[in-house]
C-alpha cells in the first residue's frame, strides 16, 4: 500500500521523512483523508489514532510503526489508522515531545541529565548507535567492549523518556480519540447518505429506462 512504483533516492527518501513533499500541511491533508476512507468502524479507527499517538511519545525511534500496530491489535483499533496516527511526531512536534517526557521521566524518577553538557539528546542517540555497532562488531571479533555511551543514553534519555512519555502519551492520545470519533462518525454518515443517493438515483433512471423500453414495445405491438 505504500510502496511506490519508482523508487526514491536514499538522499530524497531521507529528505522527504524530514519535510515531505508538499510540505507537512499537505501531509496531514493527506493522513485525514485516508483516516477518512479506512473501512472500519468509527470506534475501531478512533483507538487506532490513540495508538499512534501516544506511541509517538515513546523513544523507540525507528520502530514506531511495529509499536503502534501491537498497541492497536491490543486495544482492538483499526491497525492502519495507528500507522497513520505516528504521522503526530514530526520535526514540528518531536522537541516539545522530547522535552515534556524528559523533564516529567527525570522528575518522576528522581534524576538528573548527565553526561557533557554540550552533548545534546540527539547525541546520545548516536552514540549509543555507535555503541551497538561496534560492541557487536568487538564480541565477533574477541576484542573489548565498552557499553559506556550506551549505560549513559539509557539513564539520560532512554528510561526517563519511557517513564515520562507514558501520561502525556495517554492524555494527548484520549484527546485525538474524543476529538476524531465524531468527526469520523460525522463523516461515515456523510458518505452513507450520499452513496444512497447516487444508489437511490441510478435505481430510479433505471426505473424510467425500463418503463420507456415498455412503453416503446408497447406502441410498436399496437402498431
Amino acid at each position: 500500500m505504500f510502496k511506490r512504483r519508482d523508487r526514491l533516492p536514499f538522499w530524497q527518501m531521507a529528505y522527504q521523512a524530514v519535510w515531505p513533499k508538499g510540505g507537512w500541511g499537505r501531509a496531514a491533508v493527506y493522513v485525514k483523508h485516508r483516516l477518512r476512507r479506512l473501512p472500519d468502524t468509527p470506534r475501531k479507527i478512533s483507538r487506532g489514532i490513540l495508538a499512534g499517538v501516544f506511541t509517538t511519545f515513546t523513544p523507540f525511534y525507528g520502530l514506531h510503526f511495529f509499536v503502534a500496530a501491537g498497541l492497536a491489535f491490543v486495544l482492538r483499533g483499526n491497525v492502519m489508522a495507528a500507522l497513520l496516527g505516528t504521522f503526530f511526531g514530526n520535526p514540528l512536534t518531536y522537541v516539545p515531545i522530547a522535552v515534556v517526557s524528559l523533564n516529567l521521566g527525570h522528575w518522576m524518577l528522581g534524576t538528573e541529565m548527565r553526561g557533557a553538557v554540550d552533548e545534546n539528546i540527539f547525541g546520545k542517540f548516536l552514540r549509543a548507535g555507535k555503541d551497538l555497532f561496534w560492541n557487536s562488531w568487538n564480541s565477533l571479533s574477541g576484542a573489548p567492549v565498552d557499553w559506556t555511551a550506551t549505560a549513559i543514553f539509557w539513564n539520560d534519555v532512554f528510561l526517563p523518556w519511557l517513564v515520562g512519555g507514558i501520561f502525556p502519551g495517554i492524555v494527548t492520545g484520549m484527546a485525538a480519540y474524543t476529538l476524531c470519533l465524531p468527526l469520523i462518525e460525522a463523516y461515515q454518515k456523510r458518505r452513507r447518505r450520499v452513496l444512497k443517493k447516487k444508489l437511490d438515483d441510478i435505481r430510479r433512471k433505471a426505473a424510467e429506462r425500463a418503463a420507456e423500453t415498455r412503453a416503446k414495445e408497447q406502441g410498436h405491438g399496437q402498431a
